[in-house]
Parts: structure tokens; C-alpha cells; sequence
């Protein structure tokens, strides 16, 4: 079957007609962009990168809302100075100032102790009720005294009993006088005098 649009006479190939279809139109020729110190110039129709907009842009800036991060940061300042306080309070109670002595006194029975008895002479030391160390010696008017002693205070304790425990054995009649020394955390000194009296 002949197709009626086919050229009439012999110049007519299929070869021809092939060549037609497959070659489609003809393409203009590619053209290369010159680059001049690192930009682009292209060649065409259309909008390149480098030409201006046709009407003016504006970039707008995301901002992150004041008020929010306002109230933000107030609530966490509370909280931070909350905080702050009771650490230095805590801090002031475990490392502020040690143990300071407020008074100091000695007492012992005001008659003395019986015949070949022990005399308890207690010495009593007030604090702040910080905690702390006292060191302390006690001195005998016989001329003895006792090598350098430690009472330790707990925290809170306010009053610290020291004990010199001082023996006499005889008759006769025996003026004693006790004396406590207290080295640190300062120097003090309180003394009590006392009779020994045994007739038998």
C-alpha cells in the first residue's frame, strides 16, 4: 500500500525519509561561557545571576522573641540567687569563723574534799558554738602541772566541762589553789582556791 502523500516519480527514497526523521531539527551550536576572574558571563535569552531583580527584595530577619526570653531570664536570675545564698550559708556554717571562747571559770567543792579523798575541780569554758579545739593545762599550786591537753567541741555546744582530778591523803590542814591555763583558740586564765582540812 502506497501512502498518497509519497512524492511521485523516482526521486523518492525511504533512505531519505529515514534521515528526515532521525535527525530532527537543526540544533545552533553550544556556545562556551568565558570566566573572567571567577565570574560567569553567559550568553542567551533569560535572567543570568549576575543581572539585577526586576523589583527590589527584602530579607527579612528572624528574630527570637524579647518578651520570652526576658521573663526567661528573670525567672532563672530567682533561681540563681536563691541559690547563691544558700550555698553561702551553708558555706559560712562549715568554713566561717572557728570556735571563740566567751568565758571562762573554775569551781570546785567550797569545803574541800574529806581526809585521803579527791578533790574534782571542773572548769567551765563558753563558747559561740562554732567547732573548734581548746588546748589547755592545768597548774597545781604544789608545783605540778599537767602536760598539754585537747577537748574537742562539737558543733552547737555552747559549754565545755574540764576536769582536774587532784588527791590528798594525810592530816593537817592544806592550802591548794588550781589554775586553768587556756592556750587556743586564745589565752586565758581562771583559778580557784580551796582548803584539804583533815584532823582525824
Amino acid at each position: 500500500m502506497t501512502d498518497p502523500r509519497a512524492p511521485e516519480g523516482d526521486d523518492y527514497s525511504a533512505t531519505v525519509l529515514g534521515s528526515h526523521w532521525f535527525s530532527g531539527p537543526p540544533v545552533a551550536p553550544e556556545v562556551a561561557p568565558d570566566r573572567v576572574e571567577g565570574s560567569v558571563l553567559r550568553f542567551g535569552p533569560g535572567v543570568t545571576a549576575a543581572m539585577p531583580a526586576p523589583f527590589p527584595v527584602v530579607v527579612a530577619s528572624v528574630a527570637a522573641p524579647r518578651r520570652r526570653r526576658i521573663v526567661g531570664l528573670r525567672r532563672y536570675a530567682l533561681a540563681a540567687v536563691v541559690l547563691a545564698a544558700v550555698l553561702a550559708y551553708l558555706g559560712w556554717q562549715r568554713f566561717g569563723p572557728g570556735i571563740e571562747v566567751r568565758a571562762v571559770a573554775v569551781s570546785t567543792q567550797p569545803q574541800g574534799p574529806p581526809c585521803d579523798a579527791t578533790a574534782d575541780v571542773v572548769a567551765v569554758v563558753g563558747t559561740n558554738g562554732r567547732p573548734g579545739t581548746l588546748a589547755y593545762r592545768w597548774i597545781r599550786s604544789d608545783g605540778t602541772q599537767s602536760e598539754e591537753l585537747m577537748e574537742r567541741v562539737p558543733r552547737g555546744q555552747r559549754e565545755a566541762r574540764l576536769h582536774l582530778l587532784w588527791t590528798f591523803q594525810g592530816t593537817g590542814d592544806y592550802p591548794a589553789r588550781a589554775e586553768l591555763r587556756l592556750l587556743s583558740p586564745e589565752q586565758r586564765t581562771a583559778a580557784v582556791d580551796f582548803t584539804y582540812h583533815c584532823s582525824r
